[in-house]
């Protein structure tokens, strides 16, 4: 009879531990996220696929238009393909460097708008710090 008390005391006891053990992992983990900032990050990561969409947007429906006047094709730059033969099945093997093209150019705008605004933030900041 006093091995069941003494195990059931022991099960109380690591039963305790877990749970308290638990406990401090979740403060631990909440102080983490106060911390270090990962709420922010999660908003930067939103407000920039934000950013991309538009960007992606401005792109494909005003800059390359104008470009597929120029090169002759209705898709714009996307329509740019090179046909290099046949399979042996008679299917055509085409290398569409116009999607590639197109995707160079979102990138480099996206680029340009993010380092406009890291610019941006960064003489906001400079302009506080000199009051």
């Amino acid at each position: 009879m006093s091995k069941a008390k003494k195990v059931s005391k022991k099960a109380k006891t690591s039963s305790f531990n877990i749970v308290s053990a638990g406990e401090s992992q979740l403060k631990s983990f909440f102080d983490f996220i106060r911390t270090q900032g990962v709420v922010g990050l999660a908003v930067g990561l939103v407000l920039g696929g934000s950013v991309s969409v538009m960007v992606k947007s401005l792109v494909d429906n005003v800059v390359m238009p104008p470009l597929g006047l120029i090169v002759g094709s209705a898709e714009g730059i996307k329509g740019l393909a090179w046909t290099m033969g046949q399979t042996a099945g008679g299917q055509p093997i085409t290398l569409r460097y116009g999607i590639f093209l197109n995707d160079l150019i979102n990138f480099v705008v996206i680029a340009l708008v993010v380092y406009v605004i890291v610019s941006f933030l960064k003489i906001e900041k400079f302009d506080k710090k000199k009051d």
